[in-house]
């Protein structure tokens, strides 16, 4: 018996490939939901779960080769959502259009304070790339419904809040009260 045969009998061996095997078949359950990966499979004849996990490791591949990572990450960033996007468009329902606007909302915001701070968080966070595209999966994902509850609890009250204070009239500063608080001011002293 050889050494490979001796491993392939293994308890241990035997047990993680069965687990194996069961995780691969949930994840079969769950992307045969995506009638784009059913027609993959069909037309290519391989397994969409093994073409899902082979991506996945492409991009933790290409997102250790530093120079990959930020294209890598905005390509996931743009990509499947452009798709989605336009897609929605072009159904008649708005619920979908809802989801999308508010992941561009989201998406076009983080993008705008990233372009302030890339180079210190980088230089803190070598591996910002994969955290970022983490968090973008977690934006699109509607399981996970990531930009409605960041457009929710950091988008919406900003905007509110400015909105508010640009809605203020600046005319309740005049000149009249300007003179009655400098001549306040000159009676306290």
């Amino acid at each position: 018996m050889s050494a490979t045969q001796k491993v392939q009998q293994h308890p241990a061996f035997i047990q993680a490939q069965d687990k194996a095997n069961y995780y691969v078949n949930q994840l079969d359950k769950e992307l045969t939901k995506y009638p784009a990966l059913n027609q993959f499979e069909q037309r290519t004849q391989i397994p969409k779960s093994y073409a899902f996990l082979g991506g996945v490791t492409l991009l933790v591949i290409l997102h250790a080769i530093n120079a990959f990572a930020s294209p890598v990450s905005n390509l996931v960033g743009w990509g499947l959502p452009a798709y989605l996007s336009v897609k929605a468009l072009e159904s008649p329902s708005h619920n979908d259009d809802i989801q999308w606007l508010t992941y561009w909302v989201v998406f076009g915001f983080f993008n705008f304070l990233e372009s302030f701070a890339l180079r210190v968080v980088l230089y803190y966070l070598p591996w910002y790339f994969a955290f970022k595209t983490v968090f973008i999966l977690w934006l699109q994902l509607p399981v996970s419904r990531g930009a409605e509850t960041l457009y929710g609890h950091v988008v919406r009250p900003l905007f509110v809040t400015v909105s508010q204070r640009a809605a203020q009239p600046e005319s309740s500063i005049s000149a009249d009260s300007l003179r009655e608080r400098v001549a306040t001011a000159n009676h306290v002293e």
